[in-house]
């Protein structure tokens, strides 16, 4: 299958989830029973954060004594990579799973891969993204950016978890470098769990949805009516500046998260 043209249905029992590589890999549909479970929209869903996650500050990263300039395209900062505007290529396609990549390059300075894999049961799903470098090294972020439907109709959902500690989060939305006490939301903040994410989602009567990833930093945001953002990441915001993980050519990154349901 060549292209990013066709939007890439999978099943599983009663769940159905709908891919769109045209439209940045994301998650446009994830139906289990019936009840809808992502906003929906063509700038929601779920997207892939890749090579960075959250905000760079001033969209300028240092890579060794080299300073490299992002576009702004959340003024004054750069936010959520690349890929989420990219046309990706559907690589293999099954009945409840499919394997899709996508070519870095400008506007981030180096070349490489990202490769994106669904796989689906009845009550679950697992998303696995790699970044790979080609011939230069390169500081890199990976994680998803999901957006949950506040409500299916009944009560809103729940929020619960546990993390170690909370970034400090500075008047420019960025962490101060503090760790702090776990504060009461609405969020928009950088969570550190470093026995790996782990943050349940319960729509009362409905369904209970647990996001997991052996990753160590999730985002959660909830200042939204319509939905709220559970988001496992390799590194916190700015991480490129300031948790940096380095991509060579013989060791990508790689990240992957488990959402398992129940019917309640």
């Amino acid at each position: 299958m060549s292209s990013s043209e066709e939007n890439v249905r999978l099943a599983a029992g009663d769940v159905e989830l709908t891919i769109s590589p045209r439209n940045g890999c994301r998650i446009e549909s994830l139906i289990v029973g019936g009840a809808e479970l992502l906003r929906q929209g063509p700038r929601y869903g779920c997207f892939p954060m890749v090579p960075w996650c959250g905000r760079v500050e001033n969209g300028m990263f240092h890579d060794g004594a080299v300073t490299r300039q992002l576009p702004l395209n959340a003024p004054p900062h750069a936010i959520h990579g690349t890929v989420r505007d990219l046309p990706w290529r559907t690589a293999r396609k099954e009945s409840a799973g499919a394997v899709f990549t996508c070519e870095l390059g400008d506007p981030w300075p180096y070349t490489g891969r990202v490769t994106q894999m669904a796989e689906l049961t009845a009550d679950s799903l697992t998303l696995t993204l790699c970044v790979e470098a080609y011939d230069e090294s390169f500081p890199a972020q990976a994680g998803w950016h999901p957006w949950f439907a506040r409500d299916l109709g009944g009560e809103d959902v729940r929020i619960d978890f546990s993390p170690a500690w909370q970034e400090e989060r500075g008047e420019n939305h960025l962490p101060t470098g503090r760790r702090i006490d776990p504060l009461p939301g609405p969020w928009d903040d950088c969570f550190g769990m470093p026995d790996g994410v782990s943050v349940a989602l319960t729509w009362p009567g409905q369904l209970e949805l647990t996001v997991a990833s052996r990753a160590e930093w999730a985002v959660i945001y909830d200042e939204q009516r319509e939905a709220v953002c559970v988001e496992p990441q390799s590194g916190p915001p700015n991480g490129l500046n300031t948790h940096p993980r380095l991509v060579t050519p013989i060791d990508p990154l790689e990240i992957a998260t488990t959402w398992s349901w129940r019917r309640l």
